[in-house]
């Protein structure tokens, strides 16, 4: 069973759908009380910082999604859900994060010629080649990505996948059960849905 956090933030259909493709048992997560029972959570989102961190907080949500990461079970957060695992971001400031890590979310810096929001597909350069995230997928992977900031982590281990646009970025991270994407792994087609089904088959499907 994955659970997929609802906190008004998040492209809940699309993820609920690529998941349910891959064969997970999807439940929406509005409440603490329904993070039991879950093999794996997912945090999906789309919009602010922000409002995404109050909307964690009104629900009941910051402190149990926290500690699910912290205590290293199967974990995985998409875009915003990724960013939120951070300290900081220059989105909202004095904001807080999550903090399971440190580091903090910065946003592109105006060049000429690069368009922000960065949105289309790009190239991953693997940073963890072993990573399960990867297995049956081509050695430089086309993924789909819609974001105005990126993550910048202290622990430069953390980094999974890298991207260039303007500059080099953290596209993923991941370590023990906690992965997470800047790209949008529910739009990225056949190879965003075999990463969903790496994930759902190592810790759902045994």
């Amino acid at each position: 069973m994955v659970g997929i956090v609802n906190y008004e933030r998040g492209n809940l259909n699309s993820v609920s759908k690529a998941l349910e493709k891959v064969g997970a048992e999807v439940k929406l997560v509005s409440s603490p009380h329904e993070m039991t029972g879950l093999d794996a959570v997912v945090l999906p989102g789309v919009g602010a910082f922000g409002d995404a961190a109050k909307n964690l907080q009104e629900k009941g949500l910051w402190e149990p999604v926290r500690d699910w990461v912290k205590a290293d079970r199967p974990f995985f957060g998409i875009c915003l859900g990724y960013q939120l695992l951070f300290e900081s971001s220059e989105e909202t400031p004095g904001i807080a994060g999550l903090g399971v890590f440190q580091g903090r979310v910065k946003r592109f810096q105006a060049v000429p010629g690069m368009k922000v929001p960065h949105m289309g597909w790009e190239c991953l350069e693997i940073k963890q080649p072993s990573l399960c995230l990867w297995d049956s997928l081509p050695s430089e992977p086309w993924v789909y990505f819609v974001h105005s900031y990126f993550v910048a982590p202290e622990e430069p281990a953390l980094t999974s996948s890298v991207v260039q646009y303007g500059e080099e970025f953290a596209a993923s991270i991941a370590v023990g059960n906690c992965f997470a994407t800047q790209f949008h792994p529910e739009k990225s087609q056949a190879v965003g849905l075999q990463m969903l089904e790496n994930f759902v088959r190592k810790f759902c499907l045994n």
